[in-house]
This record gives C-alpha cells, sequence and structure tokens, in this order.
C-alpha cells in the first residue's frame, strides 16, 4: 500500500509542509535505526539497492540530506535528526491504526519478533509457543537473542524479556515470573570425582562460568556468590553452552532450575545453595494495542504462571 502524507514541520529545517510516501519513511526509520542501509535493507526484507533509491528519492522530496554517508555506514544529519523526530510520531499513528483495525479482524496475522536470553529462549519459549502458533497460525514469530536485539525504542523487537526492570522509556514492564538458580553436575563427573558436602568443597572442583565481559546485566553475578568466591576454570558466554558443558560431564555449574531439573543425568549440589533472579515482559507503548503483540504477551503470561512451579519449585 503507498501512502503520502503531509506533515507540518515547523521546528525543522524542512520548508513549511512537505508530502512524503510512507514506504520511504518506513526504509528511512530502519536505515536510522541500524546506522546502515544493508542493515535497514535487511530489516525489510529489501535489497539495499532499493532502501538506497528510497532514501535518495526522500531526500530529493525534501530538498534536504539526511544521512551522512562513510565507508562504515550512515550517520543522521541535522535534517535527518529533525525528521526522525517527526517519522517515530508517525509510526507510532500507523501502528495505532493498526490497532484499532485489527479490533475489528478475527484473524491474528503479523510478524512479532520476541527478544530473549538464549536459555529461556532454547528451554522455555520455544515450547510454550507451540499453542500459540497453532491458534494463530497467521502470526509470525521471530526469536531473537538477547542482548543482541536490546532495544524496544528502535524496533528490533516487539516484545523483550529481560533480566532487570526499565529504568525509563516509553515502554510497559510486567514482571513475567521469578526464577531459582542452583548449582548442578552430571552424575558421571560426580561418580568420578565425588559430591562436595561444603562450599569449600568446590575448590577441588573444575567449575563452570560465565564470560564476565558479556555479563550484560548485574543480575548476571550470582555465580562468584553460590561458587563462595572459588575460581571458574571453564566459562561459556550463554546459558545454554553453561549446561550442556555441565551435562558433558565438563565439570559443576550454576544452572536455572527450570531447565536443569527437565534434565536426565544432572544432580543438584549443595541445594542450600540458590540465587533467584526474574525475568521481566516489556513492550513498547506504541505496540502494546496490537492485536498479534496482546495474544502473543497473554500467551507468554499465561503459560510462565502454569508453570510457575517448574521456575520456583517447591524446596
Amino acid at each position: 500500500m503507498h501512502l503520502r502524507i503531509s506533515i507540518l514541520a515547523s521546528a525543522s529545517p524542512f520548508c513549511e509542509f512537505k508530502h512524503m510516501d510512507w514506504d520511504d519513511v518506513r526504509v528511512f526509520l530502519a536505515v536510522a535505526r541500524r546506522g546502515q542501509f544493508l542493515g535497514g535493507a535487511r530489516a525489510l526484507r529489501i535489497n539495499q539497492a532499493t532502501a538506497a533509491r528510497r532514501i535518495v528519492a526522500l531526500e530529493a522530496s525534501l530538498e534536504t540530506t539526511l544521512f551522512e554517508r562513510s565507508t562504515s555506514g550512515v550517520q543522521l544529519t541535522e535534517s535527518g535528526r529533525a525528521l526522525l523526530i517527526h517519522a517515530e510520531r508517525m509510526e507510532s499513528e500507523m501502528l495505532q491504526a493498526e490497532a484499532d483495525l485489527r479490533r475489528k479482524d478475527v484473524a491474528l496475522s503479523g510478524a512479532v519478533r520476541i527478544g530473549a536470553p538464549d536459555g529461556f529462549t532454547t528451554y522455555f519459549l520455544v515450547d510454550a509457543l507451540r499453542g500459540l502458533v497453532e491458534r494463530h497460525p497467521g502470526i509470525e514469530i521471530q526469536l531473537v537473542p538477547m542482548p543482541l536485539a536490546a532495544s524496544l525504542a528502535r524496533r528490533e523487537v516487539d516484545i523483550a524479556v529481560t533480566l532487570d526492570e526499565p529504568a525509563a522509556g516509553r515502554v510497559v514492564a510486567r514482571r513475567l515470573t521469578d526464577y531459582e538458580l542452583g548449582i548442578f553436575g552430571a552424575t558421571r563427573y560426580l561418580d568420578r570425582h565425588g559430591r562436595p558436602e561444603r562450599v569449600d568443597d568446590l575448590a577441588r572442583h573444575r567449575l563452570i562460568g560465565y564470560v564476565e565481559t558479556y555479563a550484560y546485566s548485574t543480575a548476571l553475578n550470582y555465580i562468584a556468590d553460590l561458587f563462595g568466591g572459588a575460581r571458574t576454570s571453564f566459562d561459556c558466554a550463554s546459558a545454554v553452552g553453561q549446561v550442556e558443558a555441565v551435562r558433558g560431564g565438563l565439570g559443576l555449574g550454576v544452572l536455572h532450575q527450570f531447565i536443569a531439573r527437565r534434565m536426565p543425568g544432572l544432580e543438584p549440589v549443595l541445594p542450600e545453595r540458590r540465587a533467584v533472579r526474574t525475568y521481566w515482559l516489556v513492550i513498547h507503548e506504541d505496540v502494546r494495542a496490537l492485536g498479534r503483540i496482546r495474544a502473543v504477551v497473554d500467551h507468554l503470561v499465561a503459560e510462565t504462571q502454569a508453570q510457575r512451579h517448574a521456575f520456583l519449585p517447591a524446596r
């Protein structure tokens, strides 16, 4: 659908009235948010040449330069920064219009991109979404690992599952669930190396941890506490990597209870040592009313509540 929109740009370097093609504006937003034509084109599933042509057309219609080009990417000019404010307002209005129309539609369709930690995605989210995709086959689910796609503001994701409650921004956040972590080891490892009875015993074992330089949240600081300060010697930058290392008998690791307790061959170690953290469900205000977003959010909340005993097992 081609839509031409007129906006009054009284607070910008543009002349008083400008006519813009919404498709051009969408490309502008994608390129501005990703800092390159290729990234913006991929986000919209068009080729780079088309994205560049759209930007040139938009710049011609506005009689100004929106981006400074370089070999490493693009940066917004002063005019580009001014247009970005108006373009995001236009985007918000389009999203609201879609939300109003979707309320009248029985079938839900469209893409929903979810950003979440890799352990939550792999060991919970994929299975939890089965009922949703069967009930709403028109919804296209896209799962993206966090923190690679951490920005709701730049529309990199529609829904985010985070380890920290957002402190600012035009977002809506709710506590999804608390979850518990503990120390686990493979039975074959423990049979060979012994089962620790005290925290001091951990220093005599190979300990699996997280690569500190990739710790994107203070919520990931539980390993040193649970290991009593004992040093790790095998580190993985992902929860999935840590799980597989423990399952493979490489050593002892701190794992999510909802992951470890579903895997045969893993045993809790020093079960009194535990940590509790929180998953937050976050969406941008502009998309909260979209039918497909509401459907996914409601489903995730219901599935998480149904399995709350797995996240916080009774002790």
